[in-house]
């Protein structure tokens, strides 16, 4: 049964401006993220009671944040702060008006809510779950996972970090140049961890953070970790339609390059040779390089493996991340054979994998290349158990019935 057109409208806004709307008042609001959760979260259940008697108005987002603001004050009211927050979010709420009013859009400050998050008095271990809860939206569930951590821990660590910008009274601005070495590293992690957690199974949080990316690049032109951030992701969503084909994953290698978008390859390769110039290698510039060698399948009819091996063992001296030690366990799989790239898994710490659906996978094909297939269907069946997008699950269930094909008829 479909929804009533109130119920679609305010989850119309729901999705699409929520993160714009929470940073607009909290910008107004000396930093109080939590007061801004609150209070908006209140407005849209008010939506959800009034629209539908009311009709929808023509300005929803300027309708939430009058709402919204009408809450946040009772809020502040309630904490005797009242006078120093109302100034502050009224004049917030007379602009925003003013620009629905004229058919504008809400100015976009998110990237200055991401350089917040990024702080140095916010604690490390919460920047970047901080930046994609409060900038992209992502449910703390979904943060947990991402970061190998349970939901309640998670909850816990966004909780104490959104109090330490209110009581810390973090300025919400984009930091001058000279402040950005720690907080920059940081942004560019949130912004690529919300791509890839959406890239198979959000296109909308794909798209948002690839509009981050290029709203990074365009305030900071000549930094080439942004440039090859840029490049990376745009690299990845060209191959958006060949990822998945009739319900099923298809992994890199196997993607028929004629799904590939010509012009954004083209473009990636753009930003990547930008990113060159600086003469300054990085974690972002080389993901992008290795995915550049990927692409160039389109024109050779072949991946040349041995460059990408190379890149890989560059890769791991710029990053700790998992994904970046079993790619290169992958790769050196394809160069010197199956039983080098389970060496390398292997060596990799322990503590950190038993969730990690990306190593289990890897090790599962590793496995049944060497022909210990009872391993590989252990590895395929734990990869399944933690895969929680459909068509990714799907293909490891095709591949694990294969397996057991091949068991049953030696």
């Amino acid at each position: 049964m479909s929804l009533p057109p109130s119920a679609v409208a305010v989850e119309s806004a729901a999705r699409e401006s929520y993160s714009q709307l929470i940073t607009w008042l909290a910008v107004r609001a000396d930093g109080d993220l939590v007061g801004a959760e609150d209070a908006l979260s209140e407005a849209f259940v008010a939506a959800l009671k009034q629209w539908p008697r009311e009709g929808i108005p023509d300005h929803p987002n300027a309708w939430l944040l009058q709402t919204a603001r009408r809450r946040l004050i009772d809020g502040q009211r309630r904490a005797h702060t009242r006078r120093k927050m109302e100034d502050a979010i009224s004049h917030a709420i007379e602009t925003a008006a003013l620009g629905t009013e004229d058919g504008n859009d809400f100015p976009d400050e998110r990237l200055k809510l991401l350089f917040v998050c990024a702080h140095p008095a916010i604690d490390p271990s919460a920047r970047a779950p901080l930046m994609l809860q409060t900038v992209l939206g992502m449910e703390a569930e979904r943060i947990a996972a991402v970061f190998l951590t349970s939901p309640t821990a998670m909850s816990q660590r966004l909780v104490r970090a959104k109090t330490k910008i209110r009581d810390a009274r973090i300025p919400f601005r984009i930091p001058e140049r000279t402040e950005w070495n720690e907080r920059l590293e940081f942004v560019l992690d949130a912004v690529y961890a919300a791509y890839t957690t959406g890239r198979n199974t959000c296109d909308s949080l794909a798209d948002e953070a690839l509009w981050l990316a290029r709203a990074l690049v365009h305030l900071i032109p000549d930094e080439p970790e942004a440039l090859g951030l840029l490049s990376l992701i745009l690299h990845n969503q060209a191959r958006r339609d060949a990822r998945v084909v009739d319900g099923m994953y298809v992994p890199l290698p196997e993607q028929d390059t004629q799904l590939w978008d010509g012009p954004m390859q083209q473009e990636a390769e753009a930003m990547l040779h930008l990113a060159s110039i600086g003469e300054c290698p990085g974690r972002y510039q080389l993901e992008a390089a290795i995915h550049s060698v990927h692409a160039s399948r389109a024109n050779y009819g072949t991946t040349h493996w041995i460059a990408i091996a190379a890149l890989y063992d560059m890769l791991v001296q710029h990053t700790p991340a998992l994904g970046a030690a079993i790619g290169r366990s992958i790769a050196h799989g394809k160069v010197s054979g199956p039983e080098k790239g389970l060496l390398l898994l292997d060596e990799l710490p322990a503590s950190s994998l038993a969730n990690h659906l990306p190593y289990w996978a890897a090790r599962a094909h590793l496995l049944a290349e060497v022909n210990r297939l009872g391993e590989s269907s252990l590895a395929f069946q734990k990869a399944i158990g933690l895969s929680i997008d459909p068509t990714m699950k799907e293909y490891l269930w095709k591949k694990l019935r294969e397996l057991q094909i091949g068991m049953d008829h030696p």
